[in-house]
């Protein structure tokens, strides 16, 4: 659901707020996401609809179709934005434009750049720690996404069978099964992104400040490609345009 500038929602929003000022900078756990503390279980059940564009389904999330928003979120949201005062916001939603801030593929390169250290090497450590953490997230993503859309496509197969069922009902399990494909989408979309990012941003710093590390952020990157390969070939189901399911074209 849309957030809207109200007196309800900073209402609502006042004690992650708080909690966000106390921890300062140690709101961001392991890779960069915050903590598990500030963050609620529903944190994340705004990625569909904005990943869909549309009205949301109202049925319950099962626990995959939850799992599969959770771990997509850390693969859009810009990595360099993981380390920053404001994650708290974002992740919650409220924040969107930033979210989506991963469409500029040299923006990661312009703030690795302008990033303050005492070594260039510093900046190829980072740039490397991203490439892993991001090669480390995929295997979670897919294989939840595989179990979340083969169940689709069960659902829809068991649709045309179930006797009795009311309009709101075929609508919104039409919508859950779109809105599970178009988070799979927007991941796939954002990863071939985020690699075209990370290879600007090396070419930048060889260029800039050559360093020994230039080789090893250039494999990291090249296990990161083989990886998110091999999860295209060996794929969940996904929609196709026509809207029906079938074999993913990662």
């Amino acid at each position: 659901m849309p957030v809207r500038a109200d007196g309800a929602r900073w209402l609502r929003a006042a004690p992650v707020l708080v909690a966000l000022l106390v921890a300062g900078c140690s709101a961001n756990g392991d890779f960069g996401e915050v903590k598990p503390s500030l963050v609620r279980d529903n944190v994340h059940d705004w990625v569909a609809a904005d990943a869909t564009g549309s009205i949301p389904s109202g049925f319950e999330l099962t626990a995959d179709e939850r799992e599969l928003r959770d771990l997509a979120y850390p693969l859009i949201e810009p990595p360099y934005l993981r380390h920053t005062p404001d994650s708290v916001a974002r992740e919650y939603g409220w924040l969107r434009k930033q979210y989506h801030g991963g469409d500029d593929v040299t923006a990661y390169a312009t703030c690795l750049l302008q990033w303050p250290v005492r070594s260039p090497d510093a900046r190829y450590a980072r740039l490397i720690d991203d490439i892993r953490n991001d090669t480390t997230r995929l295997s979670q993503f897919f294989e939840t996404a595989a179990r979340v859309l083969d169940t689709d496509r069960r659902r829809r197969e068991a649709m045309a069978s179930i006797a009795v069922t009311s309009v709101p009902e075929r609508t919104d399990a039409a919508r859950r099964m779109n809105e599970n494909a178009a988070i799979v989408g927007q991941v796939r979309g954002s990863l071939d992104r985020r690699i075209v990012s990370y290879k600007f941003a090396l070419e930048r710093l060889v260029l800039m400040t050559p360093s020994s590390q230039a080789g090893q952020a250039d494999l990291a990157l090249d296990r990161l490609k083989a990886t998110l390969t091999g999860y295209r070939t060996g794929a969940p189901y996904r929609r196709t345009a026509g809207g029906s399911l079938g074999q993913p074209q990662y």
